[in-house]
């Protein structure tokens, strides 16, 4: 297969399992949808989606966020992990909300990205999922996922994004990213991976990534 066959049966494969692509945070709003991302990095959506109806119960807009102290924010979102530096975020980024924009998000990848606690791959999120700007957010499934199908080296996050981006057509990244999400947690995990039920690895994979399963195995 040619490096674009490969690529098709990727889009081809994805599309037929995820014709309707579930968005893994729960969120009503730009704003929702941008605390629920900070609070998401190095935490699970689940986890996420259990602490903030807790947390918007009692804010969920800047003007009552700002209310709350960064200690009454952090009590609210402990579970998730890092609540030191992501309650100093969503409360700084809610105040600048207000000074600056209306209490309003921007749909501006510069703007989002000068939020504190808020990095490239979050604001890509917002971008993709509240205004619909093409984006290919990479979290730890796309990186791996890429890596498997010999489609990045795998160094980094930021060069897996420059190669999905250069391999796939704009018109799809909003959504493609969300699919190899999910393709990633359902067929192709970290642990507990069974190649037979990942067929996308296993008709495309990287030789190294195919042969070391396989060496795995036979252990």
């Amino acid at each position: 297969m040619t490096k674009q066959e490969k690529v098709d049966f990727v889009i081809k494969t994805l599309k037929e399992l995820y014709p309707q692509i579930p968005i893994p945070l729960d969120h009503k709003d730009p704003y929702t949808l941008l605390i629920a991302v900070l609070l998401s990095a190095q935490s699970t959506d689940v986890r996420v989606n259990k602490i903030t109806p807790l947390l918007f119960e009692v804010a969920d807009n800047p003007y009552d966020m700002v209310k709350l102290s960064v200690e009454e924010i952090r009590e609210i979102i402990k579970p998730v992990g890092l609540s030191p530096m992501k309650s100093k975020g969503i409360h700084g980024l809610s105040e600048i909300l207000i000074e600056k924009y209306n209490g309003k998000v921007p749909a501006d990848f510069e703007a989002l990205e000068s939020f504190p606690a808020v990095g490239h791959k979050t604001a890509s999120v917002v971008m993709s999922q509240a205004f619909n700007v093409p984006a290919f957010p990479v979290d730890t499934h796309i990186h791996r996922l890429l890596y498997r199908w010999g489609f990045t080296n795998g160094k980094n996050v930021t060069q897996t994004e420059k190669d999905a981006k250069r391999l796939f057509p704009m018109d799809l990244w909003n959504e493609l990213h969300l699919q190899i999400i999910w393709y990633g947690r359902h067929y192709s995990p970290a642990r507990g991976w069974d190649l037979e039920k990942d067929i996308i690895t296993k008709t495309i994979g990287r030789k190294t990534v195919l042969n070391e399963y396989y060496k795995k195995k036979r252990k």
